[in-house]
């Protein structure tokens, strides 16, 4: 085997380990929350094939077409997921433009609701799987919530040491487990082969016409095989389209179908095997076993969950929809192994709350969907702007193409909100809490960065000045940090006026994130002199890259500019905010973007510049 078919056999065993998680443990409940009491849905051969047959056709429909075949496509330099989506439409709008506002507007809400999604997804996939100790030993039943709490409380534990060790065992374990739900499965459908019959699309439309407003509350729990679909897409960058396609079409899809259409063979010979098929479908002996593995599934799954929390932190972080949280990375050699502490025990704390309060993963389930479906139909609004506007698509065909998936995506929405009053407010109330920070913190950013542009001096005109009547310079280097590259740094102006003093060597640094992933080695450090002892520095980063100030200005010697930095003063101006009436805002928004900012770790922690080299000048701005 040469080293090509050696690294996508590691690829695809990476992927499998990570990106099918969750929707590889939803044959713990899918099936089984179909056929809940509060539907009103008989179990009898017609409603298991008509809800056989309406998994089969989402799974083909909103897994393996949308995702698998049209949103890889829409790669971002080899990036997915929302918010790479989303900038890659930005480029279609002018900054300022409309367009480019609800573009915006529907990518941090559809990233939003992943948090909501994101909190929703370790609770109810890890008291699936410990709930079968009940069939096990019945008494079990009241350590049921101990048992997942702990087991939740220790992965999150564990988050700050990384997860390089324990994921080398993600890919075996999760073949494994995919093996072993093909292999049950097939066991069911071997002795009742009739089951197969859902694959034809007559048993959706049958079930669907004969039990109407109830098969129309069923698909609410239908849904459920699908979730985790977009995170074939998102961890894209990770893996590669390749990888995660031979994943998907030779193992997991193949596996989620036979188990699927297992459960559905055991319900038609045993129709009390209902309260819990997934478990039943193994032989007594095996049941123990079963349990184990399929807890050490659903911590994978969660894993998997919260690694693309902190991935979708920082990219938020980077785009500018969230403070800069403080960021750990948690490996020396994988640039997204990274740790967000604020993130993590958020996460924990709701996710614990939520064990608590909902008791079991049936009543999970009413909660479970809701924010799943709505960032699908996002994704799908976004990539009908990509294939009109970069892919050049006829529009008749880019709109016929997008109203079939746009139905798909509305259709399962409008099933799971039929479930907000029985638990589906949770993800609606955190999606909506988190756009509102998200949103506000974006607004806000604008607000505060016109404010400091109309105020400022001209770069060129200041150095022109300073020309023509110098102050005294002392030695060394002064790095003056700004967002505005072209205006005079406000830190320049106040240690100007109260030291009277400038560095033999003035430098205006500023960072620019670009709406791609990653920027080109040779690109990323722009250099300008701007004579009389002043220079600007630009450094260009990605939106999955984390600036390193110290390790930019070593690259400059690239550009024969070298920096010594004992002999370097880095300028940082801290800005106090101050709420005020009439700003650019509602005065609660604006206090709760003060709030953030309060959140927000400091510059040169972020940019990681030595303290000790750090002379921070003070400024007041009013919003």
């Amino acid at each position: 085997m040469d080293s090509s078919h050696k690294k996508l056999s590691a690829l695809t065993v990476g992927a499998i380990g990570v990106v099918f998680g969750d929707i590889g443990t939803s044959p713990l409940y899918a099936l089984k929350e179909s056929f809940n009491p509060a539907h009103g849905i008989p179990l009898n051969e017609g409603t298991v094939l008509g809800i056989l047959s309406l998994m089969f056709w989402s799974l083909m429909t909103l897994v393996t077409v949308k995702y698998l075949v049209f949103m890889m496509r829409a790669d971002n330099r080899g990036e997915g997921g929302i918010l790479a989506l989303t900038a890659l439409a930005q480029r279609c709008f002018r900054a300022s433009s409309r367009g480019r506002w609800i573009v915006t507007s529907l990518g941090i809400f559809g990233a939003a609701m992943f948090y909501g999604d994101g909190i929703i997804t370790p609770a109810i996939s890890v008291m699936s799987a410990v709930e079968g100790l009940t069939l096990y030993a019945p008494a079990l039943e009241k350590f049921v919530l101990p048992i997942c709490i702990g087991i939740l409380v220790g992965l999150f534990a564990i988050q700050r040491h990384g997860t390089a060790i324990i994921g080398r065992f993600f890919g075996p374990t999760m073949i494994l487990w995919f093996a072993i739900l093909a292999g049950l499965g097939f066991m069911h459908v071997f002795k009742n082969p009739g089951v197969l019959a859902a694959i034809n699309p007559y048993y959706s439309f049958a079930f669907l016409f004969e039990y109407k407003f109830a098969a129309f509350i069923t698909l609410g729990a239908v849904v459920l095989c699908v979730t985790g679909g977009e995170a074939l897409y998102a961890d894209m960058g990770h893996f590669g389209r390749r990888p995660i396609r031979i994943g998907w079409f030779w193992l997991v899809w193949p596996a989620l179908l036979m188990n699927y259409f297992g459960q559905g063979a055991l319900l038609l010979s045993d129709a009390s095997t209902i309260k819990n098929p997934f478990y039943l479908m193994a032989p007594e002996w095996a049941l123990l076993p079963m349990i184990i593995l399929s807890a050490a599934a659903t911590v994978i799954a969660s894993q998997a969950v919260i690694s693309g929390a902190f991935s979708l932190t920082k990219q938020a972080i980077q785009l500018g929809y969230l403070p800069r949280f403080a960021i750990s990375h948690t490996s020396e050699r994988e640039q997204g192994q990274i740790y967000v502490p604020f993130v993590n025990w958020f996460m924990l704390v709701a996710i614990i709350l939520l064990v608590v309060g909902f008791k079991n993963s049936s009543n999970l389930a009413s909660a479970y969907g809701i924010a799943v479906t709505i960032t699908m139909l996002i994704d799908t609004l976004l990539l009908f702007v990509v294939m009109t506007r970069i892919w050049r698509w006829n529009k008749i065909l880019a709109f016929m193409l997008t109203a079939i998936v746009v139905g798909n995506d509305v259709m399962f929405l409008g099933a799971c909100l039929t479930k907000v009053l029985d638990g589906g407010w949770f993800p609606l109330v955190t999606g909506v809490i988190m756009f509102t920070v998200m949103s506000t913190w974006w607004r806000g950013r604008l607000i505060v960065r016109k404010h400091s542009n109309e105020g400022a001096m001209p770069l060129k005109l200041f150095v022109d000045s300073i020309a023509m009547s110098p102050p005294h310079k002392v030695a060394g280097t002064g790095i003056f940090m700004t967002a505005n590259a072209d205006g005079v740094p406000s830190a320049l102006l106040h240690n100007l006026k109260h030291n009277k003093v400038l560095h033999e060597r003035v430098v205006v640094l500023s960072v620019i994130v670009e709406d791609i992933p990653y920027v080109p080695k040779e690109d990323y450090v722009w250099i300008e002199n701007l004579n009389n002892g002043f220079w600007k520095i630009t450094g260009h980063y990605g939106f999955k890259e984390t600036p390193d100030i110290p390790s930019m200005l070593t690259d400059c010697k690239l550009q024969s500019m070298s920096f010594d930095m004992m002999d370097t003063t880095f300028f940082i101006n801290r800005e106090t905010l101050i709420a005020t009436p009439g700003g650019g805002m509602a005065l609660w928004r604006e206090h709760l973007f003060v709030w953030m900012s309060h959140l927000a770790a400091k510059a040169s922690d972020y940019f990681r510049i030595p303290t000790n080299r750090v002379v921070e000048l003070g400024t007041q701005v009013e919003i």
